[in-house]
């Protein structure tokens, strides 16, 4: 670890403690200020500051006041605008479209401190103050939005951010070399204007006369707002046009003399490259200020996590890390993990427990094959879904020394892995040593894993593979763990109302949880989020892949329903699950059988008969009691004068 530098200035007070007159760079969040490789605005800022760049930050600036962006001054090269580590819709509001009332990226974890739409929002707020100065987009919020996107919480069909936002720039994927390059020039003299290309970027045009080299011409705005069809057919050519080696430069046009260009990807990261940028000085903790509110509860998750790799060859069609990390893994090396294990042992709160070793998916350690580092991943093909590929290099053998090496270190007492494992990519490995050194030294109890769904045709829809290579892992694991005589179990992660799941397959899933033997508590509804295969089906009721019609649950009443069917034995979703199974014709599972999902209940109507029956039968009992002189059943009338009868007795002694 190199030396530490202290946070960075949040403000022209401590810009001037540091000797600055102005920043070469002001980095404007979402999130609060955190100072750890685990936050993106963490990793941009401390690698500029490597370069030599004076880089302060403006974290959560309040929108409704213009002076919230001027606290830093005006920046000698450019605005660096991100909406946070979290979508900052998907931070707001549940797939239900809910407002959450909590924020883990907010000091405290109260409401969330920033807007709708943050990145727009921001970069708009900059404008009205600074008229000339760049503004560069980054981050998962702008990334997903570079090109026309559907957006589900308005129901739309938005275009690209750059527009919305008025920004120079916009950077997706990760940023790191995109960043540097555009710092580069801007501190060259170029105009930001005429930085068009760098890779991993997207600008705006009015002439597509000057784009130097081929492109391609993608289906313009008003033509995908006509069509749902040239929709699903413009994303997937954006979908498969996200590997750095074999991609093209795409260009959406809007109106006339307008264009949005995106050029292609920025190359992958070196071990090296990765190396530095976890080597950086982090405080790898929040700023100071927070501790009255008791810090960022972000921060509790990552705290002690280690990130080993990028990038994700699993394909899943809801997952929108091909959109935005493409499909090619990049790893760090072990003497870099291991170096940063040692300095999270001197924290004083660490505890020797190592939360997690790993990145999207945790046991990738390499790109899938060979082939993927010489000529790019394949754009029509998957490396686990329908089937394993035959090229796929599985091999755990990297993975299985680095948890070794970290278990071995003084200080640590067990080595957890959370970021979560492809199962078939386990069963794909002909060395089953993963699978015993995993439930020999990395299971806490309990193992969770994302089968999603137990339907093939829904899996299909999700780029999973079949419940049968599920079957196969879950019969290993359990045979594994008898072997090492440890009690052990697995949690499924499941979703409801993914398309391709109608009312049928939800009912599958929930007699799949009755045969389970308990409720999963990780359950949750497909969310429609920009830059996946998922949501373009959603929108359009096509899989872009193959242009085929998908059945898609959209209706909230439908959400609720699949859902409700998953967690059943919730008292609180009974008329939702009977609901379900009469609309899905399944009433042989309302009943008294061990099978069946609910049992009957009496409605309104019959309670109030049989509360008015027994209340008359009671009546018709009390006066049967009091005529045959029956004390504890006497009625009221007849209480009141056996009283009367006694106050007159009383009466007559005394006179």
């Amino acid at each position: 670890m190199r030396n530490k530098t202290g946070f960075l200035p949040m403000n022209q007070k401590e810009m001037k403690e540091r000797g600055w007159e102005q920043a070469d760079f002001v980095y404007i969040s979402g999130d609060a200020y955190v100072d750890h490789p685990s936050f993106g605005m963490a990793i941009i800022t401390r690698l500029l500051e490597s370069r030599g760049y004076k880089v302060a930050v403006i974290a959560q600036p309040d929108w409704k006041d213009e002076k919230s962006i001027t606290v830093c001054g005006e920046p000698r090269l450019a605005f660096l605008v991100s909406g946070g580590n979290m979508d900052s819709m998907v931070n707001h509001y549940t797939s239900s479209k809910k407002r959450r009332h909590q924020d883990a990226y907010t000091p405290g974890g109260g409401f969330s401190r920033r807007p709708d739409r943050a990145s727009v929002v921001y970069a708009n707020l900059i404008r009205k103050s600074y008229k000339k100065t760049p503004i560069l987009l980054g981050g998962i919020e702008a990334s997903l939005r570079r090109m026309a996107h559907y957006d589900y919480w308005s129901d739309k069909v938005k275009r690209s951010i750059l527009l919305d936002s008025g920004a120079d720039l916009l950077m997706y994927g990760m940023g790191e070399h995109s960043v540097l390059e555009i710092a580069e020039a801007l501190d060259s003299g170029i105009d930001v204007k005429d930085i068009t290309y760098v890779r991993g970027t997207v600008f705006k045009t009015r002439n597509l006369s000057e784009l130097e080299g081929e492109y391609e011409l993608l289906p313009s705005y008003p033509e995908i707002l006509e069509s749902k069809e040239v929709f699903a057919k413009s994303y997937y050519r954006q979908y498969v046009n996200t590997d750095a080696i074999t991609a093209k430069r795409l260009v959406e046009p809007y109106k006339e003399s307008e264009y949005i260009v995106q050029n292609p990807p920025a190359l992958p990261l070196s071990t090296e490259e990765m190396d530095e940028v976890y080597g950086l000085p982090y405080m790898r903790t929040w700023h100071p200020s927070y501790e009255k509110e008791g810090g960022v509860p972000a921060l509790q998750e990552v705290r002690f996590s280690l990130v080993s790799n990028r990038g994700c060859f699993g394909g899943c069609s809801f997952c929108a890390l091909t959109f935005h990390q493409g499909r090619r893994v990049q790893a760090r090396s072990h003497e870099s993990i291991i170096r940063e294990a040692e300095e999270m042992t001197k924290d004083p709160e660490f505890k020797g427990y190592i939360h997690d070793v790993g990145g999207p998916t945790a046991d990738f350690r390499y790109p899938a094959c060979k082939k993927q580092v010489e000529k790019g991943v394949c754009a029509e093909r998957q490396c686990l879904f329908p089937k394993t590929c035959p090229n796929l290099r599985s091999d755990h053998s990297d993975y299985i020394r680095l948890l070794k090496k970290l278990r071995n270190i003084p200080g640590v007492k067990k080595v957890f892995i959370r970021s979560g494992i492809r199962f078939d990519y386990v069963l794909a490995d002909k060395n089953k040593d993963f699978l015993e050194e995993l439930c020999r030294y990395h299971v806490s109890g309990q193992l969770k894993v994302a089968p999603e769904h137990i339907c093939d045709a829904v899996l299909t829809m999700m780029g999973k593979p079949s419940n049968d290579v599920y079957e196969r892992f879950v019969e290993q694991y359990h045979e594994m763990n008898k072997k090492l005589g440890k009690k052990q179990y697995l949690v499924p992660y499941l979703m409801s109302s993914h398309p391709g799941s109608g009312l049928k397959e939800a009912v599958a899933l929930a007699e799949y949880v009755r045969d389970l033997g308990y409720m999963p508590e990780q359950v949750q509804d497909f969310y429609p989020t920009p830059g996946t295969i998922s949501t373009c089906m959603y929108y359009t009721g096509l899989d872009p892949r193959t242009m085929k019609p998908v059945y898609v649950p959209v209706t909230m009443e439908e959400k609720q329903l699949q859902r409700a069917l998953i967690q059943y034995r919730n008292p609180n979703n009974y008329q939702l699950v009977k609901k379900a199974l009469l609309r899905a014709g399944r009433e042989d599972l309302i009943g008294f059988d061990k099978k069946c999902l609910i049992r009957p209940r009496e409605n309104a109507a019959q309670k109030n008969q049989k509360g008015k029956t027994a209340a008359f039968s009671g009546q018709e009992n009390r006066r049967t009691a009091a005529k045959k002189g029956r004390g504890g059943e006497q009625t009221v009338a007849g209480m009141k004068n056996k009283k009367k009868t006694i106050r007159n007795v009383h009466k007559k002694k005394k006179s």
